[in-house]
């Protein structure tokens, strides 16, 4: 079966849960990860700009696409000529269903349990004592922020954060003044890259917050990369509890 993935953490899990005899034939520019699988596989645009032409050449049997991540008129042009799979993760429950229905596709359920019990295993493991009121940005000019109904938000809930902007739903722009209750801000390091001229910037407003760049694909890519961020998730928790919040 020829697979065409348009979502980054996708990709990875095919080829985390792989070798099979399904092949992954497409995949977008920012379908990064496992560095040395994706560079043989054609690429077909981004995930919101895909090449429908380049996608129709390579006759895939199965498209992998996000209700999030792509653009539905793109995505419903393929549906014309294709089997396309539409994704919806929000909950870290949503996410055991797409390891286990990946699983099922590629005939490797029990790695793909695997996965799975190492993800909750990590998340059970990483847990701050006191829940630390936090903001996440993950866009600069304007500033945006994650309401409830994200993945990132589940993931930063799950450790122990409490996300200031919790009564909000999606990606809302906000002010640096909306800020004021957050102990711990964070900035991803996507989508926008965040570096450490823009903690400079709102530690102008915020001397005595601790501001921090954040690896946004441990708190955003869903799949399988979760059980990857172990290591990462012990560490930022570790810098956290040191500063006595």
């Amino acid at each position: 079966m020829k697979i065409v993935s348009l979502v980054p953490s996708i990709t990875e899990a095919l080829f985390d849960l792989g070798p099979t005899e399904h092949e992954v034939v497409g995949r977008t520019k920012f379908c990064i990860h496992p560095k040395d699988k994706v560079k043989n596989v054609t690429i077909i645009g981004g995930t919101k700009n895909i090449n429908i032409e380049k996608i129709k050449a390579l006759q895939p049997d199965l498209i992998l696409a996000n209700k999030e991540e792509n653009i539905k008129e793109q995505v419903e042009a393929l549906m014309n000529n294709f089997k396309v799979t539409v994704t919806n993760i929000e909950t870290i429950e949503d996410n055991y269903y797409l390891l286990k229905n990946l699983g099922k596709l590629l005939g490797k359920e029990e790695r793909a349990q695997l996965f799975n019990l190492k993800i909750y295993d990590i998340l059970n493991q990483a847990q701050l004592d006191t829940p630390v009121k936090a903001a996440y940005l993950i866009w600069r000019n304007p500033y945006m922020t994650i309401g409830s109904d994200t993945f990132i938000h589940k993931i930063l809930t799950e450790i122990g954060f409490e996300n200031i902007f919790k009564d909000k739903t999606r990606y809302p722009v906000i002010t640096t003044e909306d800020l004021t209750e957050a102990d711990v801000i964070m900035l991803s390091s996507e989508p926008f890259p965040f570096k450490e001229k823009h903690i400079d910037e709102l530690k102008a407003f915020y001397p005595d917050k601790k501001i921090m760049i954040v690896d946004g694909e441990a708190f955003s890519w869903y799949g399988t990369h979760i059980a990857k961020c172990e290591h990462y998730f012990k560490e930022l928790l570790a810098e956290i509890h040191s500063l006595h919040i």
